[in-house]
């Protein structure tokens, strides 16, 4: 699957929140948005860095960016894993990983050196306009948002 870069537009969508309502990229317009892909929610990796957004949220908003996380997951267990891990952003549901693809965050990957396919663990940055302004692919869960604030200059 194709990668966005920098300086490319954002592909449009609209996406199932955890209640089921309808949640599109142009509902962010005007405001800087970072966008997490994850495999699944509820997994151990997949908690951990829901959690560090949670936990980094305010510095992020502070900073003039939202937090959207997007799995292949149906909105039903979407509203476990934020009931579950208190998580305070929206929180999409992809099961036709039509977004996943179109953000180059769902594909070919090594797992336990292995050959599969499936959510590429990923995060893109967005301006106000919607153009990309980081793309991060094959990222660690695992400190991931302080690796993402220095990228961003927000680490301290």
């Amino acid at each position: 699957m194709p990668r966005l870069e920098p300086g490319d537009q954002a592909p449009d969508f609209t996406l199932p929140d955890d209640t089921g309502a309808p949640v599109s990229l142009a509902d962010f317009r005007g405001r800087r948005l970072v966008i997490f892909f994850y495999p699944a929610a509820m997994t151990p990796g997949c908690t951990a860095e829901a959690c560090d957004f949670r936990d980094s949220l305010g510095s992020l908003q502070a900073a003039g960016y939202e937090v959207v996380g997007i799995s292949k997951d149906k909105p039903e267990k979407l509203a476990t894993f934020r009931e579950k891990e208190g998580l305070t952003y929206p929180l999409l549901g992809d099961p036709g990983l039509d977004v996943l693809k179109a953000y180059g965050a769902y594909g070919e990957k090594k797992s336990y050196g292995k050959t599969i396919e499936g959510v590429i663990r990923s995060t893109i940055v967005l301006d106000e306009q919607g153009r990309v302004e980081l793309a991060k692919y094959n990222i660690k869960a695992k400190g991931h948002v302080a690796s993402l604030s220095k990228a961003l200059s927000l680490a301290e």
